[in-house]
């Protein structure tokens, strides 16, 4: 224990740790060294070099490629962390130093990002037009590590409640429904009544197994004494919903306020069936105790006034 508390102190560096993150990306080490811009040999010395410092084996090699052991796992989100707060720091600096407005990383899921987020980067950018955001589209299970690790600063998206955690915070924004949306030729937007027999009978694209609103679509059909759809395409992305649903004839099942900006650009045609699902509310994540960059503080309190827009319109709806 002793020895691996001096190394990680003391004889680690920054080589190392990208050394390992490239490993576990790319499993490989030929890849390896094609991306580091090394030799294999060079990689090869370098992970042995780091496996002797600690006294642990980090990588089992094979002629199939680099796996990491659980030790190696361990270091390797050690490795994630650290060089996420270098460049975060790294960052900061450089944009104080050129007198640039700083950079903040978000994870958005697709239900807050061509609307919610869309706005609010608008907004920021109006308050300081250098200001730079970095987006990544994903779903929890795919952007939570990557906030926990630091690669990320916000989380933006619906707040499922599996995934509630001490080390998180969480602030509801707004509660909003969901909509089904088909491409605008498709031949149920002639149909006056809609039911959700005739969604049965199409091919759909839904949420992934884990989310909530997959869970409580499937309930939603057996309510009315149907099955789910058959011929399914599950995805947490916009762009795969948007391929099949215009490309497939098939339904999909958006936010109302992403469905209807859809609609205004001509991509969807909203159906008028109403989907009376109890949902999450849409929110941020942070890391607790982790502070923020002042450009990630003005992104969120930028959402909070986008939110506030979406609110109104949806409360009049409503009633």
């Amino acid at each position: 224990m002793a020895q691996i508390d001096r190394v990680l102190r003391s004889n680690i560096k920054l080589r190392h740790l990208q050394l390992l993150v490239a490993l576990d990306q790319f499993r490989h080490l030929g890849r390896t060294a094609e991306f580091l811009t090394v030799s294999q040999p060079a990689v090869s010395r370098m992970l042995t070099e780091v496996e002797g410092m600690l006294g642990l084996i980090l990588f089992d090699r094979s002629a199939r490629g680099t796996v990491p052991t659980a030790s190696g796992k361990s270091l390797v989100r050690f490795a994630r962390g650290v060089l996420a707060g270098f460049e975060r720091t790294r960052d900061e600096i450089a944009a104080e130093a050129s007198g640039a407005a700083g950079r903040t990383r978000v994870g958005a899921m697709v239900v807050a990002l061509p609307v919610l987020l869309a706005e609010a980067v608008k907004l920021l950018k109006t308050r300081s037009a250098q200001a730079t955001v970095l987006i990544e589209e994903g779903d929890l299970t795919h952007l939570l590590p990557k906030l926990r690790l630091g690669e990320l600063d916000i989380f933006v998206g619906r707040l499922e409640p599996g995934y509630a955690a001490p080390d998180l915070v969480t602030e509801p924004l707004y509660n909003e429904p969901m909509v089904l949306v088909v491409k605008p030729d498709h031949p149920l937007v002639s149909k006056r009544n809609v039911s959700w027999a005739d969604i049965a009978t199409l091919p759909c694209v839904l949420p992934p197994p884990w989310a909530s609103l997959r869970v409580k679509i499937e309930q939603t059909f057996y309510q009315h004494d149907l099955h789910p759809p058959i011929d399914v395409i599950e995805t947490a992305s916009f762009l795969a919903l948007q391929t099949f649903v215009l490309q497939r004839d098939a339904a999909g099942f958006l936010a109302r306020s992403v469905g209807l900006h859809c609609e205004q650009l001509g991509q969807f045609k909203v159906l008028s069936l109403k989907a009376p699902v109890d949902l999450p509310p849409i929110g941020l994540i942070t890391v607790r105790g982790r502070g923020l960059t002042s450009t990630s503080e003005q992104l969120m309190d930028c959402l909070r006034q986008s939110a506030k827009l979406i609110k109104q319109p949806t409360a009049s709806r409503a009633g």
